[in-house]
């Protein structure tokens, strides 16, 4: 790969304010009683869609210390499909999904939003679009991503 500007060290006002509305939509999250771990669950899946391994190993440590299990993780890509994640999570991957593929409808995802309120709701879309936000950076910035 060739060497490319990291965006967050030669723009790094711009990068600071992804920072902010990160923290912002995580705060507006909470605020709204969304549960930590379907945040995590947000970005780990927008992170898979995106394919990127910097933001992956990062939110998947993170979910494993806020006592997310390996199990969750294995299948989230499958998530559809299991019984592993509550109506309010199953709601949160639905966003992260819909934001992360905003060129394609999503079907369903007014229904699987339903067991969310709309503050909850709008705050994970702010979540999910931080962390496509962050995506990007890494991704085109070809951060490493070292075992």
């Amino acid at each position: 790969m060739s060497t490319r500007p990291l965006l967050n060290k030669a723009v790094p006002d711009a990068y600071k304010t992804t920072i902010a509305l990160s923290e912002q939509a995580e705060k507006a999250a909470l605020d709204a009683g969304v549960e930590p771990l379907a945040i995590e669950l947000v970005r780990i899946r927008a992170s898979q869609i995106n394919g990127c391994g910097y933001c992956l190993r990062m939110h998947v440590r993170d979910a494993l210390a806020k006592g997310e299990t390996t199990d969750r993780i294995a299948v989230l890509p499958a998530w559809r499909e299991t019984g592993y994640f509550s109506p309010a999570e199953r709601a949160a991957l639905a966003i992260a999904e819909e934001i992360t593929h905003i060129d394609t409808p999503m079907a369903g995802v007014d229904d699987e939003t339903a067991a969310v309120t709309d503050q909850q709701a709008a705050a994970l879309r702010w979540v999910a679009i931080s962390i496509n936000a962050f995506n990007r950076v890494a991704i085109s910035s070809h951060y490493a991503v070292k075992p």
